[in-house]
């Protein structure tokens, strides 16, 4: 052990400084911690602000007393490594946590309930239940998207936007769905997994409110003015290509976007943040609650964040080194088949190599708030007044459509009666979705869109592009 080159490193998600043992609660928290995420060392003997040692007059004492009240407070029954280290005269003790296979470990005086902790960056961080129930899983190596949904049956899954995603590959069928884990026996009858939901459910959103994608421009480096938003709803494989569609439209070079298409020219790094957008789908903890995944285009970055901390035993530097930890089996086992993953622990690599191709700033990985978020740093600044109003998105026949029925300020239900619609999923997915990222539609309520007060309007480049379209109809 280094001791040295360990009093000149900064507290971090494996490294803390005590000073003595007079608060003991805080450093028991820190051990549970450690034990529950990614093992550990607290140096105790240590001034924390200066990393001078400080020692103790009877060490031998302190360490036994160290050792009673880890044995005393905390459960399961946790034996961490102790030592006893000399430095400029000064005795140290430096406790040592591994990864616990009896995790997750709690304070016995707050209960197994309240009293179970991780380790986030330098801090220790009260786990709730789902977290607590993903720290039990992983001991048991079952993920969360194997779990059967036994109220649920087939029928449940969009088998035709299923068949869609492998039409120029197989056909799947029943023994296909079993080795995709997207059906699993339970009780003599076959029934969706969670993953298989996440995937391809009818009602996906009703079983996992947060499973969708919300994602923003804002102006400048920060939100505290935002430009465009728009609410993504897609089956999981395919809101890569609706993500990628929204970040697109907010960084082009050009006038025209179709010669922007055809020469390829993106003034974003599209190989960078698709790996990125791509990570945050497979491995974001959908027993989470709270917050959705969430992408943020400001002018001098694209944050992609998305719930969930790293898993038990991952570091951040382990995955700048290409580690890597399946969270989702199910859904990075339907990524892979589609071909969206080439190779497990390669994407966060790839990721590095490209920036530095392309004279990028590293891009930059960060647990905060129990989410995981993705920093990709851009060459230049991005001035939306200067790059956005110019873009001219593709139209399908659909948002055409849409575009035809919105007549002054419309809600969900009077647009779909225009169009004669009965399915709200197919309007939400195939009108009002890519009509909202394209920036054609906006919601008169943006910072509310389940509001019952919302309504849909065109916006300035939505009615542009109606007028051209009318313009093209008289000439001809």
């Amino acid at each position: 052990m280094n001791i040295e080159a360990l009093l000149q490193s900064q507290e971090g998600k494996t490294l803390e400084f005590k000073r003595d043992l007079s608060s003991p609660r805080n450093l028991l928290k820190t051990l549970v911690a450690f034990a529950n995420t990614a093992g550990g060392k607290v140096i105790v003997g240590v001034d924390d602000t200066n990393r001078h040692p400080v020692g103790f007059e009877h060490p031998l004492d302190e360490e036994e007393r160290l050792c009673s009240l880890i044995a005393d407070s905390i459960s399961p029954r946790l034996v961490p490594d102790v030592e006893m280290i000399t430095v400029d005269g000064m005795t140290l003790l430096v406790v040592e946590v591994f990864l616990s296979g009896s995790r997750p470990h709690w304070l016995k005086a707050e209960g197994p309930e309240d009293g179970v902790y991780v380790r986030l960056g330098s801090t220790n961080r009260k786990a709730d239940r789902q977290l607590t129930a993903e720290l039990r899983r992983s001991v048991e190596g079952v993920a969360f998207d194997e779990l059967p949904m036994p109220g649920l049956s087939v029928d449940d899954l969009d088998l035709t936007a299923m068949k869609a995603l492998f039409f120029d590959r197989r056909e799947l069928g029943e023994n296909d769905l079993l080795t995709l884990r997207l059906l699993t026996h339970e009780q003599g009858r076959l029934v969706p997994t969670k993953g298989a939901v996440l995937l391809l459910g009818r009602e996906r959103i009703r079983h996992f409110p947060d499973a969708w994608v919300q994602c923003g421009r804002f102006i400048g480096r920060d939100k505290a003015e935002i430009f465009d938003h728009t609410e993504l709803y897609d089956h999981l494989p395919q809101a890569v290509d609706t993500i990628m569609l929204f970040l697109k439209k907010h960084a082009m070079r050009g006038a025209d976007f179709s010669e922007v298409r055809r020469k390829d020219i993106w003034s974003i790094p599209l190989g960078i943040l698709r790996e990125a957008v791509i990570n945050a789908l497979v491995h974001a903890d959908y027993s989470q609650r709270g917050a959705p995944i969430r992408i943020a285009f400001f002018d001098d970055r694209i944050e992609i964040e998305n719930p969930g901390i790293l898993l038990p035993g991952m570091t951040i530097e382990d995955m700048y080194q290409g580690v890597s930890k399946i969270r989702n089996h199910v859904i990075a086992r339907m990524f892979r088949e589609l071909k969206l993953i080439e190779q497990w622990g390669s994407g966060v690599r790839r990721m590095f190599k490209e920036a530095e191709e392309q004279g990028l700033p590293a891009p930059e990985i960060v647990e905060v708030g129990m989410r995981m978020r993705f920093i990709v740093y851009l060459a230049q600044t991005h001035s939306v007044h200067a790059v956005t109003p110019q873009v001219t998105p593709q139209v399908t026949p659909q948002v055409e459509k849409l575009l035809r029925a919105v007549i002054g300020e419309k809600t969900r239900e009077e647009l779909q009666t225009s169009l004669g619609l009965q399915d709200r999923k197919s309007f939400r997915e195939l009108y009002l979705a890519p009509a909202l990222a394209g920036g054609l539609v906006e919601m008169t309520f943006p910072d509310k869109p389940r509001s019952p007060l919302q309504r849909y309007r065109l916006t300035a480049q939505g009615r542009s592009l109606f007028s051209r379209e009318g313009q093209k109809e008289a000439d001809q």
